[in-house]
């Protein structure tokens, strides 16, 4: 899908990516991050939905977010580096429940990276950085 396609579609205004806070880019980069996930997950062949789902799991997990973003440092950016850190300084209200806390602000700011990228329409970079972080974690084959 295009992003023209989307906008029209949806009859959405053009915004700018850094009218937005950081939890709010992180909000809807987690949903592009796992529909990027659960698409490579679902191109390994059909499986039962329940090994999809696991194996997607492992992916999106702050963990495996936090290696991610570990390993994609160095190419960052000044300024994907500058969103990143907005995301991961942010002060959630929300706890997480399966994840040490560095882990968690660490995927948060990965997710803000996310979401700015694709509000910026940015496509090419985004799917850059993600199979960047596949590659480098052994998930891409």
């Amino acid at each position: 899908m295009e992003e023209s396609m989307i906008r029209e579609a949806l009859q959405l205004q053009k915004v700018d990516a850094n009218s937005y806070s950081p939890l709010a880019l992180a909000y809807i980069g987690d949903a592009v991050y796992e529909v990027l996930i659960r698409t490579k997950v679902m191109n390994r062949g059909s499986m039962q939905v329940s090994k999809m789902h696991k194996r997607s799991a492992a992916l999106v997990k702050a963990q495996a977010q936090a290696n991610m973003i570990k390993l994609l440092m160095e190419e960052l950016s000044a300024e994907e580096l500058a969103i990143y850190k907005r995301g991961r300084n942010a002060k959630s209200v929300t706890m997480a429940r399966h994840a040490a806390m560095t882990d968690y602000r660490m995927a948060t700011g990965l997710e803000a990276l996310v979401g700015y990228l694709y509000l910026a329409g940015r496509y090419d970079r985004l799917l850059e950085i993600i199979r960047d972080g596949l590659e480098k974690m052994g998930e891409l084959s």
